[in-house]
């Protein structure tokens, strides 16, 4: 009989830094956005209501359809904003458009019936719980403490 006298190795976390962090809040909110938009389209009515031209109460034209790939671009290009803008540039982009997104994202229930609620409750729960994780990772975001300054040395002999 083999006792066993060495403990396993223990996985190791490793820190995450807050752009990644970041990026992959968008990823999933984008994910998120796009589903809830496609199981839309199980609903009873809505693609007879998209073949006669109409979504929700708005005639289908060239400025809506911009006005709702804008709404999927901006959390795709946030993607890779997060892990390219610099720190202070980064954080404030983040803590803006998250903020703009809450609204957005509740506006989705307008004009819907409790039938649904569930449905729409679950989803913009799920996006405003990813909204709030990046405003909370922006604002918290980790600040380099001051190094003092000390003598210059000019003598390159030192």
């Amino acid at each position: 009989m083999t006792i066993r006298t060495k403990t396993p190795n223990q996985l190791d976390n490793l820190p995450i830094p807050v752009q990644a962090k970041l990026a992959a809040a968008w990823t999933s909110c984008m994910f998120l956005y796009i589903y809830v938009d496609y199981f839309h389209l199980y609903k009873p009515g809505v693609i007879d209501g998209i073949r006669g031209g109409v979504i929700f109460e708005f005639e289908i034209s060239p400025t809506l359809l911009t006005i709702f790939l804008a709404s999927v671009a901006i959390p795709a290009l946030m993607v890779i904003l997060s892990m390219t803008l610099p720190a202070r540039a980064n954080r404030a982009t983040n803590l803006v458009t998250a903020s703009l997104y809450i609204p957005l994202t509740v506006f989705n229930a307008a004009g819907e019936s409790w039938d649904w609620a569930f449905f729409y409750g679950l989803s913009i729960g799920l996006e405003v719980l990813l909204l709030a994780f990046i405003l909370g990772s922006a604002w918290t975001w980790p600040r380099t403490s001051a190094v003092p300054a000390g003598p210059a040395t000019t003598d390159l002999r030192q």
